[in-house]
């Protein structure tokens, strides 16, 4: 096959490739008897059109998207291979020509993956981590299994910062109500900033069978364009104002808050455990998190293709979107819920898709520098790991995920260990 590459820039080019005469051939007889059985012409029963008659009816031309949409991929990969070129994103494919007894000519704009100059990745230096478990955070934590365990007592008083009150609302904007801004036995807690900044604070000291009228401005940024920025009136009429009851510190609450345990010591135990174990993972993931930037900074990328960010975000956008859709919630379900858009989720894992691109170049590079390699222990291991974590048996993994996708992984996770591994503390 003939195949040539020019470069249009540092990390761009465009890759001229043929697909030969006797592949297309053989590829227009696959597509016509593909075809032929549901082909009708008068003189001739259906399935039995002569391919000389079938050509005169419908013209060649017509199989030769089939044809093309067959023969792509893998001359593509062949054009690929014979330039030598390493590929990192979708390619924009253009026929240049389509003739009758010639080869067919393709060309392809891609992405070629930027040169790492690695630096330092071994033996790095970062802050030394804070791992200390204080009194004082323990009975944080106890104080927060004690709001918990709260009971809410209605009250007579008036509602106080802390206090849950059970409204009915509606909006009006410019008098008339608006979509959405209705509701009815709806439990706020006052200060939860879970309303529009400034409905809350309206209704601190307001009482059981009040009605206030709470005068809001709409955050610019609001989900709901119509509203963003507009003022509005709510009618509010309070049916209960109701305060939280706090258990007391003792044995009971021990048992209540932690059917492990009997007594207050031995939550206060468990729970100093338990908080230097998250102590000490957040520790690890800080020390990862600074020494793979470290390693990164240290290395030199020619010119990162904006083509690579980009695909970057939109593999985190699915990667999440996935996730949620194997717990029941559907994309349109989580925009309404959070309030959100597509737009701000693209925009979310944009912020660090430039270092997440640069990160998994340096990572792969260390592999390449390292000669770092997967055996078949490992490879099963990951499978089962995955099964786990996504509660799926493990043959249903395996259809989901290549060896290719899972070396790959491997070989990235060895990579990141060796940094890690090697890193000081100071």
């Amino acid at each position: 096959m003939t195949t040539q590459f020019e470069k249009s820039s540092v990390n761009e080019g465009v890759l001229t490739f043929e697909i030969p005469v006797e592949d297309v051939n053989k590829g227009l007889d696959k597509a016509y008897n593909k075809v032929r059985k549901n082909i009708s012409v008068p003189g001739f029963r259906k399935g039995k059109v002569p391919r000389q008659i079938f050509n005169n009816v419908y013209g060649e031309a017509s199989l030769y998207e089939e044809v093309l949409n067959q023969l792509l991929p893998s001359a593509y990969q062949k054009a690929v291979d014979e330039a030598e070129i390493d590929v990192v994103t979708q390619p924009e494919i253009d026929i240049e020509s389509m003739e009758k007894g010639k080869p067919w000519v393709i060309t392809a704009k891609v992405t070629l993956k930027p040169e790492v100059k690695l630096g330092e990745y071994k033996g790095l230096s970062v802050e030394k981590q804070d791992r200390e478990v204080s009194d004082e955070d323990v009975e944080a934590r106890l104080e927060e299994k004690r709001q918990q365990l709260a009971e809410l007592v209605v009250k007579e008083e008036a509602a106080e910062e802390g206090d849950t009150v059970v409204i009915d609302y509606e909006g009006f904007r410019d008098g008339e109500p608006f979509e959405g801004g209705k509701g009815e036995n709806h439990s706020l807690e006052l200060g939860s900033h879970s309303f529009i900044p400034g409905f809350e604070d309206q209704l601190v000291g307001a009482k059981s069978g009040d009605d206030v009228e709470v005068k809001v401005t709409f955050p610019e940024e609001y989900h709901a364009e119509e509203l963003a920025g507009q003022e509005a009136i709510f009618k509010v009429h309070v049916h209960e104002v109701k305060a939280k009851e706090l258990p007391e510190l003792d044995d009971e609450f021990a048992k209540d808050a932690d059917d492990e345990v009997e007594s207050l010591d031995e939550l206060r135990n468990k729970v100093r455990v338990q908080l230097v174990e998250e102590k000490e993972s957040q520790a690890k993931e800080m020390i990862e998190d600074l020494a793979l930037r470290q390693a990164v900074e240290n290395a030199e990328i020619v010119e990162l293709p904006e083509a690579m960010v980009h695909e970057e975000i939109h593999r985190q956008m699915d990667h999440f979107l996935n996730n949620l859709k194997r717990q029941g919630i559907n994309e349109d379900l989580y925009y309404q819920i959070s309030g959100t858009s597509r737009e701000d989720l693209h925009n979310q894992f944009a912020e660090e898709a430039d270092l997440r691109t640069k990160t998994n170049l340096v990572l792969e590079a260390i592999v390449a520098e390292e000669k770092i390699d997967v055996n078949e222990e490992e490879i099963n291991k990951e499978i089962e790991l995955l099964a786990g974590q996504y509660g799926m048996p493990v043959e249903q993994v395996k259809q989901y995920v290549t060896e290719d996708m899972l070396k790959s992984d491997i070989r990235l996770k060895k990579a990141m260990s060796l940094i890690v591994d090697s890193v000081e503390e100071k």
